[in-house]
């Protein structure tokens, strides 16, 4: 009796095991640098012979839009894949890196070479394009899916570098000059807030702040970059702090107008990076979460009052030679009691790093040397499980 007892019980735990190990979501991903797609259990490759980058899926969930480049970075064109006729295909013969999908239908734009482009329709699929600015440098859709914040890089003078315009362009301009509306120009200063272009556009929650940074020029931008907020009509501008030019370092709150990022100055990693939240509209009441020793060197929010970060102890002593990795782990803190609590628990020499949250659930990349795989958990006290071996870099979710 004692042993039937014993095999059901076994039997129950691994049944358990193998629910818990399916994804409750869909994710794009690239592995040996072709595109594949998981659902639940199931994985299938959907390119081959390409050198796949950025998987981005369409406002639907019908498409994925990724580029096709090679390891020496001379070529990166822009594909799609459609999962009705699954098959790839160019929308034009189009060379970009910068892409991103309408946030209200299936449209794609990009930015090739300084121009502005979308994508047309076709038989229900983008295809073809329009032109729609010239002179473009960063670029991003409005929440109404109808026009775009635009940015050009600022002109070097004999008195120096000039300031930074921004644009609000409708979605039809075609490159009609009197549809280019100024929306804001950052003025800069090389004694306060310098930059010679703003770029990683991002939209509060409800759509009444742009979060982005202004980019200093190259040597300088390793080590600083500027952090700043702008109101949906461009009437209020204020720098919040300074971060490095990771566009994943800075997050909107999922219902409130509440700004994560990782501010500190510095190229390395070993130390001066601290998981901060800025409430607007004052962006000068600003609260560091990170513990004197630590470092926080991804962030993600899980809920209004929770945020994930991945922590590792800070490094000081280093000052010369390969620079050391650093070995993260998953953190959740909250911002209303300043709890914290470590919620993933790597291996000696692994580390955890580019957190997501879909829903209930949270993954992440877990790394051991060159090789990345995708972890999973319910909740910030699940239990966490291996979901897809071999990846590249953080998935594109799908969420049901």
């Amino acid at each position: 009796m004692k042993m039937r007892v014993l095999f059901f019980i076994c039997v129950s735990f691994l049944l358990s095991i193998k629910v818990s190990a399916e994804g409750p979501f869909t994710a794009a991903f690239v592995r040996d640098h072709q595109l594949w797609i998981k659902t639940a259990e199931q994985e299938v490759q959907v390119t081959k012979g390409k050198y796949v980058q950025s998987p981005k899926w369409s406002y639907d969930g019908r498409f994925i839009a990724y580029i096709d480049g090679d390891e020496q970075r001379n070529k990166s064109e822009l594909f799609i894949y459609d999962t009705k006729d699954n098959g790839s295909y160019r929308p034009y013969l189009i060379e970009t890196s910068d892409f991103k999908w309408s946030p209200t239908r299936n449209q794609l734009a990009y930015n090739s070479q300084g121009i502005l482009n979308v994508t047309k329709m076709k038989n229900g699929r983008p295809k073809g394009f329009e032109n729609v600015a010239l002179g473009v440098s960063g670029f991003e859709w409005f929440p109404n899916g109808e026009e775009f914040i635009v940015s050009s890089q600022s002109s070097l003078r004999p008195t120096g570098w000039g300031p930074i315009p921004m644009y609000r362009i409708p979605v039809n301009a075609n490159l009609d000059k009197n549809k280019m509306k100024s929306f804001y120009t950052i003025k800069t200063d090389e004694s306060e807030l310098f930059g010679i272009d703003a770029d990683y556009f991002k939209w509060s929650r409800d759509g009444k702040w742009l979060a982005f940074i202004v980019i200093p020029t190259a040597s300088w931008s390793m080590d600083s970059n500027s952090l700043c907020v702008l109101t949906d009509e461009g009437e209020q501008f204020q720098e919040v702090g300074k971060m490095l030019g990771f566009k994943d370092w800075m997050k909107w709150a999922p219902y409130a107008n509440q700004l994560a990022y990782i501010s500190g100055e510095g190229r390395f990693f070993v130390e001066n990076k601290k998981a901060t939240i800025a409430d607007m509209p004052a962006a000068l009441q600003q609260k560091q979460y990170t513990p004197e020793g630590f470092v926080d060197l991804d962030l993600e929010w899980y809920s209004p009052k929770k945020v994930i970060v991945a922590r590792a102890k800070e490094n000081k002593e280093w000052n010369e030679g390969p620079v050391p990795t650093m070995y993260t782990a998953l953190y959740s803190i909250n911002i209303k009691t300043d709890e914290q609590h470590q919620i993933s628990h790597p291996k000696k020499n692994e580390l955890d790093h580019q957190p997501q949250v879909a829903g209930d659930y949270i993954t992440w990349l877990r790394q051991n040397d060159n090789k990345n795989d995708l972890w999973v958990k319910k909740g910030l006290n699940g239990q966490e499980y291996k979901w897809i071996e071999n990846i590249e870099s953080g998935p594109a979710i799908l969420e049901p």
